[in-house]
């Protein structure tokens, strides 16, 4: 564990502020990496501790990220590695009212993207819900595909929005939709739900938020102009291997998922990213969304039913094969 000196986390004049820690599970961390902490530092709001969780403490160089204050790293194997679990420990790190969870390749868009997802906490459901998690809207980087782009619009608007149990007739699964990308949660209510699944594949922040709406009328907090900039150019194997995975993940958690079906959604994005595609005159990039929307369809649906599948094929089709291990 490699930890430099924690600085005060709060300037003169404004000890009102709840204390935020800012936790990233890393993986051969890279430059994307370096600028998130970079950006980190400039941010508005006063940062307690930024807690490192880095799977295999042979990608970490130490040398390349001297001089970051407030920075602590913990290292795991790649064997120890839980989506859920590693982000809990992670948590027992913090003493902050406020986590925020970040992936390593998520880079803030401007300084004030803590602030706005902290102020987010003040806010309530309309029959006064209180919030237990806000998410930030996600950008899509410079070398991002236009389908990528239309995704990222799709999935996160800028318009920022509360979403409670009652939204569920209108929103279907998009209720409890969020990310851990970059989402800030309220360290008292977070561990009063028991924190993420110990064990999952993927989809860890979904579950959690489908719980805390669904069991104990918890509010989501959509953060629209708390920014990060996040994107990927998945190919078609890619997006089969981590939609089997997303399945997987609501195949086992009936009490969250049973009953809302995720392909009406899924259909609705094909279809406007094909009209989108037409408006921007790009007609020859149709053919390829609805391949790579078949290959996510089919890794859906064969993890919707993975118990059904032989053993070694669940491996093949699975994008996190050290969870089957």
């Amino acid at each position: 564990m490699w930890v430099m000196e924690e600085e005060k986390s709060r300037a003169p004049g404004q000890k009102h502020l709840k204390r935020v820690d800012v936790i990233i599970p890393a993986y051969r961390p890279g430059k994307k990496f370096s600028r998130l902490l970079k950006m980190l530092e400039l941010q508005t709001y006063p940062i307690r501790r930024i807690i490192v969780m880095n799977t295999e403490k042979a990608y970490w160089n130490d040398k390349g990220f001297e001089g970051i204050p407030r920075l602590e790293v913990h290292h795991i194997s790649k064997a120890e590695f839980d989506h859920g679990a590693t982000r809990n420990k992670g948590a027992k790190y913090s003493r902050a009212e406020i986590m925020v969870f970040m992936t390593d390749d998520a880079v803030p868009a401007d300084e004030f993207l803590i602030e706005r997802l902290a102020a987010a906490f003040e806010k309530r459901g309309p029959l006064g819900e209180s919030v237990i998690m806000a998410y930030a809207r996600q950008l899509p980087d410079k070398d991002c595909s236009l389908t990528e782009r239309y995704t990222r619009a799709f999935n996160y608007p800028e318009g920022s929005c509360i979403k409670t149990k009652a939204d569920l007739p209108r929103l279907g699964i998009k209720t409890f939709f969020a990310s851990n990308v970059c989402c800030a949660y309220d360290r008292e209510k977070f561990w009063f739900q028991g924190g993420f699944i110990s064990r999952t594949i993927f989809n860890e922040d979904m579950i959690f938020a489908g719980r805390a709406v669904l069991q104990d009328d918890y509010a989501i907090a959509y953060v629209g102009d708390a920014r990060v900039i996040h994107s990927h150019n998945l190919g078609c194997m890619a997006q089969f291997h981590r939609n089997f995975d997303l399945a997987v993940s609501q195949a086992d958690h009936p009490e969250v998922f049973g009953g809302i079906h995720a392909e009406g959604e899924g259909l609705r994005l094909v279809r406007q990213t094909a009209r989108y595609l037409m408006s921007q005159r790009r007609p020859w990039l149709v053919p390829g969304l609805i391949v790579k929307s078949g290959f996510k369809y089919m890794g859906y649906r064969l993890g919707k039913c993975y118990r059904a599948l032989p053993r070694p094929l669940v491996i093949k089709c699975s994008m996190n094969k050290e969870y089957w291990k």
